[in-house]
């Protein structure tokens, strides 16, 4: 099996739900703190790959909730300076196996790059389950 380096927000419940599957799945999970981390430009871009600007950002920030910051009419560059200034904004969350990265948790996605476990039903781990712009799961 793999070792995934897991940047996470620490306390965040679906990361920990995340590393969960990945574990279960056989995989050796290096949880590390996305928050902390000192991210270059180049690096965290890279995570992205092909995906679309907007879905590089973690939807339950509250400057997307609250309409401060709309990804769809953002640069790249202007993308990246956002994030670097501000690691909540980042997708969680950053995954790397070996020279390969992947940006979210999407199930599906997950399976076929590096395996998990058959469970029982898909379930939306990656949006955070809770309502309140206090929560320690995506703000602050």
């Amino acid at each position: 099996m793999a070792t995934v380096y897991f940047y996470e927000k620490p306390g965040c419940i679906n990361n920990t739900r995340q590393k969960k599957l990945l574990a279960a799945a056989g995989h050796q999970v290096v949880a590390l703190n996305l928050l902390t981390e000192p991210w270059q430009e180049d690096r965290l871009r890279a995570f992205f790959g092909e995906l679309a600007v907007r879905d590089w950002f973690n939807v339950s920030a509250p400057p997307l909730k609250y309409g401060e910051i709309d990804p769809d009419k953002l640069s790249e560059q202007q993308a990246l300076a956002l994030m670097l200034h501000n690691p909540l904004l980042i997708r969680r969350p950053l995954m790397q196996v070996g020279d390969s990265l992947m940006a979210g948790f999407d199930q599906q996605a997950v399976d076929t790059w590096i395996g998990l476990k058959e469970s029982e039903a898909q379930q939306d781990i990656e949006s955070c389950p809770r309502s309140s712009a206090s929560a320690s799961c995506g703000h602050d």
